[in-house]
């Protein structure tokens, strides 16, 4: 607010030039009413995508950490053109996709292992190191012994360095499809040599001597040294952990600043000095400019896939800006607030000193030493010492209080990529009866393709011919809802509407689902199930758990599937929702035979999924025949009739007689056996007479038996339905 005040008075008086030390004289005026700078320490960057720049340098990393990397090599963008041949009635396509191979330097130290891999915020290589996209992937960990990577040496004729010494990946073949068909932006959790939970002091200042105690960062899992003065980040790390650096014959010493478990050494009374004639004791204790206390740690979150956190101190909030120290290290939640207290705590205490003489100096007495002074409380800390010709003169720092609660602090509700493993291909090949809507002389061939979780990205399909392979195309990544029976399903007449009838289906997954219907949709064909080879239809569905669901208010038999109603299934029979995720085939690379076969091979899949077409012909079959009637004239002569039902005519409006599908129409009726009857008529009208002296000849001839109709069509017979027991 002065700045603004300032200028625009300075600016009236005296021009530009007034304007400029008005608003010199606002700065310095709102610096101190509002606090001067807010961040201390090395900067947290948000999680940053991998670059490649000259001369950029690649970080030191201890512990475990999330980097973005350094590019290092890369190959340009190799497209690869695949023709796929058209379905029925569709034209053939070209689709192009794009793979790169590059590689990516991460730590100038060497790392123990790589852990997960973002691409684009989403996961590219998951806790369990499985590449969620097509390539391959190479760790190089740092060693001075790592060999030079083939796909690199081979690309530069062998004239390419090891980068020994550097921890690096490299990715051969990535498919970018994922990721709009360029190289995404990676970053990576790394853990580093020396132990992941861990970072010690010793391996970030290289050089300097142990200290007796290991001297560990107090709640870091991971810190990351982006160059630069190492002094930088020791003080960074000092304002939130303190430490005590000194010098010794072997070099820097570094020890923590903690209070030591045994005996706390006690200063000898202070140096009495008779100086211009007095005897007065020379002790005095002063206060500095009190330290601005920090009021929140940025730190990077573990739990949060490491982004960056902020956890603020205990304590009063103080008028004007508040100071933020950003250290750039991996904590939980409860560490950061535990280390922002103290931090918080230290600066309350750090302006009280004491400057204390004595004659003689205690042998464990060093500079970072914790002591006790004659009728003070608490403890001290021995900063620095000075020979003088009357005497040794120690400057003391106050130390603050331990806290004595810790702190528990929630991160926040973390939204991290799921990490799923890429399942392996479910797939199943099956024949449907036919919906009407399409070619009475084409097979409704379909691949229904499945996984147990969505990090499924769908499989490639081939028609198996002998020891060839014929491809058919990909699945897509939409998943068919596949089950099977988990109870015998009873047998039925497939007659009417079944409200309590019920089927129990296990789903291979648990993230797919049925949906409900009503009778109004039941009538538009909808939840239709292909089980075994009959299709039913169910109104309602109930998830049981584990997969399960329960389907009920069932129409059986529908397309004319009663015959295989009327056998029932038992359990573990194959289940496929009937919908627009089944993936439709080529009779001409997949023919409706018992023999033929198809394959899968996905992502996840480690050896080729093979499936045989089941219910070959159901769709070119003809229903068979309905409503059986026999009429009895008075000499005991016989008529049969039944009704002729047609392929695709699921409904049967108002009675009205539905088209001839086949090219005419023929019956063939037998007696006896259906697979060798003894006796057979042909006939292109739906009934059929037999006299009393032919009865009498054929029950004498052959003895009892049934008389039965079949529908000839174009490609097939249909199941015979009973006329008589004669």
């Amino acid at each position: 607010m002065a700045t603004l005040v300032l200028t625009a008075i300075g600016t009236a008086v005296g021009g530009p030039i007034g304007g400029s030390i008005g608003a010199l004289v606002g700065q310095q005026i709102d610096g101190r009413i509002f606090g001067g700078g807010t961040r201390q320490g090395p900067r947290l960057r948000e999680v940053t995508i991998s670059t490649s720049s000259d001369g950029q340098p690649i970080a030191r990393h201890f512990g475990r950490m999330r980097v973005p990397g350094s590019v290092i090599w890369s190959t340009d963008l190799i497209e690869n053109r695949r023709k796929e041949k058209g379905r029925k009635g569709q034209p053939s396509t070209v689709t192009f996709s794009y793979t790169a191979s590059f590689a990516v330097a991460l730590s100038s130290t060497p790392i123990a292992r790589l852990g997960r891999v973002w691409a684009d915020g989403n996961l590219l290589r998951g806790s369990l190191g499985d590449l969620k996209a097509g390539g391959s992937l190479r760790i190089y960990c740092g060693h001075g012994d790592d060999q030079v990577d083939p796909l690199i040496a081979a690309a530069k004729n062998g004239q390419v360095p090891a980068f020994r010494d550097c921890a690096y990946v490299v990715f051969e073949d990535l498919e970018l499809g994922d990721f709009g068909n360029r190289i995404p932006a990676l970053s990576f959790e790394i853990f580093a040599e020396g132990g992941d939970d861990t970072v010690s002091l010793e391996r970030l200042v290289p050089g300097a001597v142990p200290a007796s105690t290991p001297v560990i960062l107090a709640h870091a899992r991971g810190f990351a040294d982006e160059g630069g003065p190492l002094a930088a980040s020791l003080a960074a790390i000092d304002q939130v952990i303190p430490l005590i650096c000194t010098s010794g014959k072997g070099g820097p010493i570094i020890a923590p600043r903690t209070t030591p478990d045994g005996e706390i050494i006690a200063l000898p009374a202070q140096l009495a000095l008779r100086d211009n004639g007095q005897d007065e004791a020379r002790h005095k204790q002063r206060s500095g400019v009190p330290t601005q206390e920090p009021a929140a740690l940025r730190y990077y979150d573990e739990d949060r896939d490491y982004q960056p956190g902020v956890q603020r101190a205990i304590g009063t909030r103080r008028v004007g800006r508040e100071l933020m120290v950003d250290l750039p290290a991996t904590m939980n939640a409860s560490g950061a607030r535990q280390l922002a207290n103290d931090s918080a705590n230290r600066a309350r205490w750090q302006h009280e000193t004491v400057v204390w003489r004595t004659s003689e100096i205690d042998p464990r007495l060093s500079p970072g030493t914790i002591v006790r002074i004659p009728d003070a409380p608490g403890y001290w800390l021995l900063r620095t010492w000075e020979w003088h010709d009357r005497g040794i003169e120690l400057e003391l720092e106050r130390l603050a209080p331990g806290l004595t609660t810790a702190r528990i602090s929630d991160p926040g509700e973390p939204l991290p990529p799921s990490d799923l493993v890429i399942p392996d291909t479910t797939l199943a090949a099956i024949e449907v009866p036919a919906d009407g809507n399409t070619n009475p002389a084409a097979s409704l061939i379909f691949a229904a393709v499945s996984a147990e979780n969505n990090a499924w990205r769908g499989a490639a399909l081939f028609a198996v011919q002998g020891t060839a392979m014929v491809d058919l195309g990909t699945s897509g990544s939409q998943r068919a809802i596949i089950g099977t029976l988990f109870e015998p399903l009873p047998p039925s007449r497939a007659s009417l509407f079944e409200p309590e009838a019920k089927a129990v289906i296990d789903l291979v997954a648990d993230d797919i689902a049925f949906t409900e219907t009503n009778i109004d949709g039941l009538a538009a064909g909808a939840n239709r199930l292909l089980v075994g080879s009959e299709v039913i239809q169910f109104a309602r569905a109930v998830p049981m758990g584990n997969r399960r669901w329960e389907l009920s208010g069932l129409l059986r038999g529908r397309g004319g599937t009663e015959h295989f109603a009327a056998q029932g299934h038992p359990a573990q029979t194959l289940a496929v929702l009937l919908d627009d995720s089944l993936v439709a085939l080529d009779q001409e690379l997949v023919p409706p035979l018992p023999t033929t076969r198809i394959a899968a091979i996905g992502r996840g899949d480690t050896e080729t999924v093979l499936a045989p077409l089941a219910n070959p012909g159901l769709s070119r079959r003809p229903p068979c025949p309905v409503h059986p009637r026999r009429r009895i004239d008075p000499d005991q002569t016989r008529h049969f009739s039944w009704t002729r039902r047609a392929r695709g005519q699921w409904r049967w409006d108002n009675a009205v007689e539905v088209p001839l599908v086949e090219e005419r129409e023929l019956y063939q009726i037998g007696y006896g056996p259906t697979a060798a009857p003894y006796v057979t008529w042909t006939r292109s009208e739906p009934w059929l007479s037999l006299t009393q002296p032919e009865i009498a000849n054929l029950r004498d001839t052959h003895g009892n038996a049934d008389l039965w109709v079949m529908q000839v069509g174009t490609f097939d017979r249909s199941p015979a339905v009973l006329l008589a027991s004669l």
